[in-house]
């Protein structure tokens, strides 16, 4: 078979740029259209945007109004800034009633017991002063020592063990005389303490001594009154 191309060249061409040319308008009205539609949208949401923006500001105008009304509003948000803090200060408030309890556990039992005649704590520190008396004098003194450097706290059922103290540094030691007209071994001493000792905590805390156990999550309401006697002088002769 064959075939005769009756069409010159130039015409071929011509068919071809007229192609090509119909191609490209199109493609450019498609992407023309396209611009147009997209200019409409973000115009919408411009738009949109400064009408949602005008009435967020008309209602923070309203409420700012009706917050300026309020009578004593420095009083109120004082009030509830108080509140705010109000769980925050109850975790980070000290149980420092468990120290008569913990001083109860580890008096060494008669005739080493102690006397005690003042306490001091010192929670920056984490340090606490015992001052007391015993009759059995410096062998009563040494016992008291050993069993609180060998006391222990538990916090929960968990096995490990917290030192009630870490170090004990000596003060004053002299004999004298006690109310009873006893002749006594006055002395004082001071401890550091764990940060978990006075800690709120929601599981039962224990303090382990080398004779026993004592429960110290809730102070008891009473103290033993035999724990305290009342300060006396001391021996003109005192070491």
């Amino acid at each position: 078979m064959i075939e005769i191309n009756l069409v010159p060249d130039v015409k071929q061409e011509y068919i071809r740029a007229r192609l090509l040319r119909n191609f490209v308008i199109s493609i450019s009205v498609v992407v023309g259209v396209s611009v147009v539609g997209l200019a409409i949208a973000l115009g919408i949401i411009l738009g949109g945007q400064v009408v949602a923006e005008k009435l967020q500001d008309g209602s923070i105008d309203k409420e700012s109004k009706k917050l300026v009304e309020i009578k004593d509003l420095n009083k109120v948000v004082t009030i509830q800034q108080q509140l705010d803090i109000i769980d925050q200060q109850q975790n980070d408030k000290l149980i420092t009633s468990r120290l008569f309890d913990v001083i109860s556990a580890v008096n060494p039992p008669a005739p080493n017991d102690i006397k005690i005649s003042g306490i001091k704590l010192d929670p920056s520190e984490k340090r606490i002063t015992i001052e007391g008396s015993a009759v059995n004098g410096f062998i009563a003194l040494e016992t008291f020592k050993k069993t609180i450097l060998k006391t222990a706290m538990q916090i929960g059922s968990e096995d490990t063990r917290i030192d009630l103290a870490t170090d004990i540094t000596s003060g004053d030691t002299g004999f004298g005389e006690n109310a009873e007209g006893q002749r006594v071994l006055r002395f004082s001493f001071t401890f550091t303490y764990p940060e978990e000792l006075f800690a709120v905590s929601k599981d039962p805390v224990t303090i382990i001594t080398p004779t026993g156990k004592t429960d110290v999550t809730d102070s008891r309401l009473g103290v033993p009154q035999s724990l305290f006697e009342q300060s006396a002088g001391e021996d003109d002769d005192a070491k």
